[in-house]
């Protein structure tokens, strides 16, 4: 199967995607922010960069976007039919890459918490209050080193 675009436009089109506040992160951010929880954003010293990280509870906040994680069987996310050999190894590192720093952060002693862009937007989303609600419990109340929050079952 062809691309429905010449290579060099799909170039341009994916070099555009920025890796650092997008939508997702965004509205993230503003869900935390009006629960009165105050963060620092993309710190180098924490490894992996954590989108967000809230010092004051130990917290490293990654916002992944469904295509760029790999994330299974989610309908934000489907393998593309060209490019499919550049594109299993790209996720698949992006996939390696995560779990590595996820340890690594545990080891360092912080928790870590990962959200899917579907929790976010599309037909699986949250409500507003709902993914609230699910933030401030893991951040204030839970002892788990980690937890992945994703969109719900349709």
């Amino acid at each position: 199967m062809t691309d429905v675009v010449s290579p060099k436009k799909r170039s341009a089109m994916m070099a555009g995607i920025s890796g650092k506040n997008t939508k997702p992160e965004i509205y993230i951010r503003q869900v935390l922010h009006r629960a009165g929880y105050r963060f620092r954003l993309h710190r180098k010293d924490i490894p992996g960069t954590p989108d967000i990280f809230l010092p004051r509870y130990g917290v490293a906040i990654f916002v992944h976007g469904c295509f760029w994680h790999g994330h299974e069987n989610c309908h934000l996310f489907r393998l593309p039919k060209t490019r499919t050999e550049f594109w299993e190894a790209k996720i698949t590192g992006n996939k390696t890459r995560d779990a590595r720093v996820r340890q690594e952060l545990i080891h360092s002693g912080y928790r870590v918490l990962d959200v899917w862009e579907c929790s976010t937007k599309g037909k699986t989303a949250w409500e507003p209050e709902i993914l609230s609600a699910a933030l401030r419990q893991y951040i204030s109340d839970s002892h788990e080193e980690y937890l992945e929050i994703f969109g719900r079952a349709i």
